[in-house]
């Protein structure tokens, strides 16, 4: 399981649930349903990290924050 920070929301225009990574740029999935984008997460942050890697980038740690509701 990721110890990234995940935000999953609804998108009206894909009509698809969309998990962004915000910790790697440009690090998202989607899925029909949470628990399918979240899951879908997993790979794409894989992957991710394995570009970086081929190509020498940094990959950030985990920051581990908490939500905070206002």
């Amino acid at each position: 399981m990721t110890r990234y920070q995940l935000t999953i929301y609804w998108s009206a225009e894909d009509q698809l649930f969309i998990a962004d990574v915000p910790e790697l740029p440009g690090c998202m999935a989607h899925g029909d349903s949470r628990a399918e984008a979240l899951a879908n997460t997993e790979g794409a942050i894989d992957l991710w990290i394995e570009v970086a890697e081929r190509r020498g980038c940094p990959i950030p740690e985990p920051k581990g924050r908490r939500l905070m509701v206002a």
